[in-house]
């Protein structure tokens, strides 16, 4: 896996992470489920690149 991906993929984690606790602080529940949803998507990216990571090896 490349540097790349792996920034790509903790930028968008940390990105759902900052709109969940900005959705806490403001009662929007709308904006804590679509953080809850990028960082879910940036841990399921992570995921499959440290599979195909496995099998390079």
């Amino acid at each position: 896996m490349g540097l790349g991906d792996k920034i790509s993929n903790k930028a968008q984690e940390a990105t759902g992470k900052a709109k969940e606790s900005v959705g806490d602080a403001t009662d929007n529940s709308k904006l804590q489920a679509e953080g809850m949803k990028d960082q879910a998507a940036g841990k399921a990216k992570q995921a499959g690149e440290d599979v195909k990571d496995s099998f390079k090896k």
